[in-house]
């Protein structure tokens, strides 16, 4: 006896549909991603120089601390 499997005729490859969710999926993850840096950099402006000193930044380092660009002095505290 011979079976059919239910995907004869049918592709294997995702349809269409799913690549346009995970592209969008993955907009609102970098768009989520952008808004949480910004508002990180907003808070660290906000703070004085004494409690930027305490967790071992300086001013002019925040931008680089929230996106991922330690410098070298700053990767052994991490």
């Amino acid at each position: 006896m011979t079976t059919i499997s239910q995907t004869a005729g049918r592709s294997l490859r995702s349809s269409s549909s799913d690549g346009f969710f995970r592209k969008l999926a993955h907009g609102a993850y970098a768009l989520f991603d952008a808004l949480e840096r910004r508002s990180a950099v907003k808070t660290l402006n906000d703070l004085d120089d004494r409690a930027l000193r305490d967790i071992g930044i300086t001013r002019s380092q925040i931008e680089d601390a929230v996106y991922g660009q330690a410098k070298a002095e700053l990767t052994r505290y991490l």
